[in-house]
C-alpha cells in the first residue's frame, strides 16, 4: 500500500494500485537513458517507443511515457512486462506480474 497524503484537505488514503519500487526504478532506469523498450499490457496490448519520463496523471496515476509512432502515457499498474530494445543496456527485460 502507498499511503498518501492531501495537505489541502488534509485527507489520508491508501492505493493499492502502485508498483513496488523495485519495478519503479526499473522504469526510471529506462527513462533515464532514453531506451527503445517494447511493452506487454495487462491485456496483451504490445506499445514499443522511446521511455521518455513518468508523469502523474490528473487521476493521481503514475505513467510511463513513450515516445513511438505518436506519443502516449502508459498507467504503471498495466504494464506485465517491458523488454529493453538497446544492445548492451543495464537490463533487458523486466516482468511486473
Amino acid at each position: 500500500y502507498r499511503i498518501t497524503c492531501d495537505f489541502s484537505s488534509g485527507e489520508i488514503f491508501m492505493n493499492q494500485d502502485i508498483i513496488s519500487c523495485e519495478l519503479h526504478d526499473f522504469v526510471e532506469v529506462a527513462c533515464m537513458y532514453g531506451y527503445q523498450v517494447r511493452l506487454t499490457l495487462k491485456n496483451n496490448q504490445l506499445i514499443e517507443g522511446k521511455a521518455i519520463d513518468i508523469v502523474t496523471s490528473p487521476e493521481k496515476r503514475e505513467c510511463l511515457v513513450i515516445d513511438g509512432d505518436t506519443r502516449q502515457h502508459i498507467d504503471l499498474t498495466e504494464l506485465a512486462k517491458m523488454q529493453v530494445l538497446n544492445p548492451n543496456a543495464k537490463f533487458s527485460e523486466v516482468k511486473f506480474e
